[in-house]
């Protein structure tokens, strides 16, 4: 189990590297509108369910772009286990990656400043997630990933998946190891009720006006 000092130390390296990672995704929408016709299968239709384990493609409308790239990244690389995805991503350049999350990205959320908080953070939260995430849930950089809406059970697969190594990040596995389940789920639940929310590019994004469910 990571020390909570290690971690801290963690997030300042990260954050120091930031700058040089500023810009990641300055990708052609265009171009990744023409490659991202398999991700329709998934990421573009609302509700979608992962067959197993079961729980809800992502929603990736309003998502940092450079955070998408970094996914893909750590897709193809084999840092975070999912079989479909990784055959994916795997194929793709570098360049692909930023085309193609440029335009499923579209436009990114901001924080609502006249908004609240839909109900009260949880305690953990306080503690590990408000300081990258915010309490509405979007990140505080782009290399943070934006959580305000996102589906609930796949909030949870993601924090499940960085406690059994699944997903390899040092600083979520850190915040992560001495979590319960039921802290993991109640975590998950607050950030889907944020808004402004996430939201799936659905069949119109490709071929006509977006759908925002």
């Amino acid at each position: 189990m990571a020390s909570r000092s290690s971690v801290v130390v963690a997030v300042a390296a990260l954050a120091l590297a930031l700058p040089l990672l500023a810009g990641a995704a300055d990708g052609d929408p265009k171009r990744g509108k023409e490659l991202s016709y398999t991700c329709y299968g998934c990421h573009g239709i609302s509700n979608y369910k992962n067959v197993y384990p079961t729980y809800s493609v992502p929603k990736l409308q309003g998502q940092y772009a450079d955070y998408l790239v970094a996914a893909l990244a750590a897709y193809a690389k084999g840092d975070r286990s999912h079989s479909t995805m990784h055959s994916q991503a795997a194929t793709m350049s570098e360049q692909d990656m930023k085309d193609i999350a440029a335009f499923l990205a579209g436009e990114q959320l901001k924080p609502d400043q006249q908004s609240k908080p839909e109900g009260k953070i949880p305690s953990k939260a306080e503690q590990l997630c408000v300081s990258c995430h915010g309490p509405d849930g979007v990140g505080i950089t782009p290399l943070y990933p934006t959580l305000s809406g996102q589906h609930a059970d796949f909030l949870l697969r993601a924090l499940l998946d960085y406690k059994n190594g699944s997903r390899k990040n040092p600083v979520m596995s850190g915040f992560v190891a001495d979590l319960s389940d039921d802290e993991m789920r109640e975590l998950a639940a607050y950030y889907s009720k944020q808004r402004p929310s996430l939201t799936t590019a659905e069949h119109a994004i490709w071929f006509g006006n977006a759908h925002k469910d």
